[in-house]
């Protein structure tokens, strides 16, 4: 009698510490799915090469802790480091052409701050073999963020000879535009290598580019990097505009000019970001 009774005890026992931790599993959960719904997801998007992973790594810089050792490691081979630490101005320069997802979550103004915003970015390979893999990642977008080379008007893909990498990229945006999942997502349009442009513009013709073939050179050559500018800006507004639907052109949209290798001016252009999809979720929320 005694024995089953301790037997039955003990069974209850178990019981109830199964059962504790069931709960707890659910109660975390509970919490994670929570926290979920409070992270906005942005996709890193652009054709071969416009600087994506650079941004993509000055984020980790900005506003995460940076690279860690092993990090570092893996971009010696690449920079052709000898047996000195690799720094992170070296792994910034490094090109490793984007294969797979890689994602990275962070908030511009801190994850404690309850004003700020969390974001998960999601950066995939431009190239077009690499494209495949895009798709299963659209649904749940927020805000896609669409690089372009802008100083590659001169230039052919690295997979393709004989395409122009601005046409690629105009191509692919209008691809982009039209996909239905996207259709409240918000579009942040990063004009980059603005300081590879600015050199080149002056020295060849902004219209050996199929898409740039009317453009006329300013008068002087001081207003030139200007002049030429705001014209590749308002191709893209056009571009935009005309593969965008009567009733989707309330969404956000926004052009920045940016330069990757700049960190200031993509902490800035990111602070800028965040404060455009704050404003557009007290909106949605009602609450302006």
């Amino acid at each position: 009698m005694g024995l089953r009774c301790c037997r039955h005890k003990h069974s209850n026992q178990a019981t109830t510490e199964e059962n504790t931790q069931a709960a707890e599993i659910e109660r975390r959960i509970e919490q994670e799915t929570k926290a979920e719904k409070h992270i906005q997801k942005l996709l890193l998007l652009g054709a071969g090469e416009p600087g994506k992973s650079t941004i993509f790594k000055q984020i980790k810089l900005l506003f995460q802790t940076g690279f860690d050792e092993r990090e570092l490691q893996s971009y010696t081979p690449v920079i052709h480091a000898n047996v000195y630490q690799t720094i992170k101005e070296d792994v910034l320069h490094a090109r490793v052409r984007t294969t797979g997802v890689v994602e990275i979550q962070f908030s511009p103004v801190g994850e404690n701050k309850k004003s700020g915003e969390v974001y998960r970015l999601f950066d995939v390979g431009g190239q077009r073999n690499e494209r495949r893999k895009w798709i299963h990642l659209f649904e749940g977008v927020r805000t896609v963020i669409f690089c372009a080379a802008i100083s590659e008007y001169d230039r052919t893909l690295f997979e393709d000879e004989n395409k122009n990498r601005i046409m690629e990229t105009k191509e692919l945006l209008e691809w982009v535009l039209k996909q239905k999942c996207f259709e409240k997502t918000s579009f942040m349009l990063f004009l980059n290598k603005f300081d590879i442009f600015e050199k080149k513009v002056s020295k060849v013709p902004l219209n050996v580019c199929e898409w740039f073939k009317d453009y006329q050179p300013a008068s002087t050559r001081k207003q030139e990097v200007e002049h030429a500018y705001e014209f590749v800006k308002k191709k893209f507004e056009e571009l935009y505009y005309q593969n965008v639907t009567c009733d989707h052109q309330d969404r956000v949209f926004k052009i920045y000019r940016t330069t990757a290798l700049d960190q200031k001016l993509v902490k800035k252009t990111f602070k800028l970001v965040d404060e455009t999809l704050r404003r557009r979720n007290l909106f949605e929320a009602g609450l302006l």
